[in-house]
This record gives structure tokens, C-alpha cells and sequence, in this order.
């Protein structure tokens, strides 16, 4: 897994799954607790993810909600879409064109 960018947008690609989710929670907490406004995630170079790194990005969702941001996921593989509107997560995540 590695992610690249600043705390507006960030680039996530690889796996993000148990092994990397420490890594990752660290790296997006960051860039949600040094920014302002949107956090963008660029998911196009995204693998795969597991339960793991879901709960992640959920946390990250809520982490970025009571600092007054808001989580923008943009460029989601289909298969995680997918995942994403069979756990009705879709209706909370905002997603960008």
C-alpha cells in the first residue's frame, strides 16, 4: 500500500488490508488533522481492500466529519463500489465524479 499527497488530496494505491491499515489509518488521520475543507482520496490505484481497510476509511469518514471536513472519494474501482452499495455504504461516503 502507499499513499501520496498533501492533507487536501491523497492518491491510495496498492492493497489496503490488515497488513497496511496501521499505516494507512496514521497517514490519513494526519492529512485530516492538518487540512481544511475537503480530503479527496483518489482511489483508482487501489487493488484491493478488506474488511480491514474499510473500517479504515470509515474512520477516517467520521475522523474528518467532527473536525468540520468532509471525505471525498474519487475514481473508486468498480469492485469496491460494488462492495460499497452491498453494505449500503454508499448512502453515507460522498463520491466525486
Amino acid at each position: 500500500m502507499h499513499i501520496t499527497g498533501d492533507h487536501a488530496e491523497l492518491v491510495v494505491g496498492g492493497r489496503l488490508d490488515v497488513r497496511s491499515a496501521a499505516d494507512a489509518r496514521s497517514a490519513l488521520h494526519r492529512a485530516v488533522d492538518q487540512g481544511e475543507g475537503d480530503l479527496i482520496l483518489d482511489l483508482r490505484a487501489l487493488d484491493s481492500w478488506d474488511a480491514t481497510g474499510l473500517g479504515v476509511i470509515m474512520g477516517v469518514h467520521r475522523r474528518a466529519g467532527r473536525r468540520g471536513r468532509r471525505l471525498v472519494l474519487r475514481d473508486v474501482p468498480p469492485q469496491m463500489h460494488r462492495v460499497l452499495v452491498a453494505t449500503r455504504l454508499h448512502r453515507i461516503l460522498t463520491f466525486a465524479n
